[in-house]
């Protein structure tokens, strides 16, 4: 199971992510290079100004949670980092693409995320984004869901849960729900409040077994 992630934990890793993709030849990337990233002014949303004290927290915290690791050695004049988002939740190229442009710009449409994330995969038709968002949704637990349709728009945004369930009523006002609607939203409500009661109980006990150690 994928450990809840914060917002700045969310920056720092899908910037990870997406320059390894876009600038292979800069990665892995040193601190002053991701925190450079995460405060990119362009592919962002919202844009932040996170200090390097900041992102080296998230950065230890990831490492912590198998999601990233430091690189040192011979040669490696300064520290670098990497990811292991791929591998720890075994995703394909169109997966990652699709899951990392929603990391860094937030909830959006099937179409925005085709024309946004072809910078990191090449997809042949909005159909395969699609494909992409319906496997997400449909796994356990899910890592993305669909929001409420909003007033006037035409095509449905989705946003990911690597943070938990989030709060719909920040981003707009959502057109009336109906009670199937509402009824699939208490219940991944239900089950993301049941998965971070069980991160919590995980957590405290392995605080405990850790402190026998030290």
């Amino acid at each position: 199971m994928l450990p809840l992630l914060n917002d700045v934990e969310v920056r720092v890793l899908g910037c990870l992510v997406e320059k390894q993709i876009t600038t292979p030849e800069y990665y892995p990337l040193t601190l002053n290079a991701v925190t450079n990233a995460c405060n990119q002014k362009s592919n962002r949303d919202p844009v932040l100004q996170l200090d390097d004290v900041t992102v080296q927290i998230a950065l230890d915290s990831l490492r912590e949670k198998s999601l990233a690791a430091v690189i040192t050695g011979a040669g490696i004049r300064t520290p670098k980092y990497r990811h292991y988002f791929k591998e720890k939740l075994q995703l394909s190229d169109e997966q990652v693409a699709v899951l990392c442009e929603l990391m860094l710009r937030g909830p959006q449409t099937p179409g925005e995320l085709r024309s946004r994330g072809e910078r990191m995969y090449p997809f042949e038709n909005l159909a395969q984004v699609e494909t992409v968002l319906q496997e997400f949704c449909q796994q356990e637990p899910p890592l993305v869901i669909q929001l409420p349709r909003l007033s006037g728009q035409k095509e449905l945004r989705y946003v990911h849960l690597l943070g938990g369930m989030p709060d719909i009523s920040k981003w707009s006002e959502s057109a009336p729900v109906s009670e199937n609607e509402k009824g699939r939203w208490e219940t991944l409500e239900k089950r993301v409040a049941l998965l971070e009661q069980n991160l919590a109980e995980l957590s405290r006990s392995f605080y405990e077994w850790k402190k026998q150690f030290e």
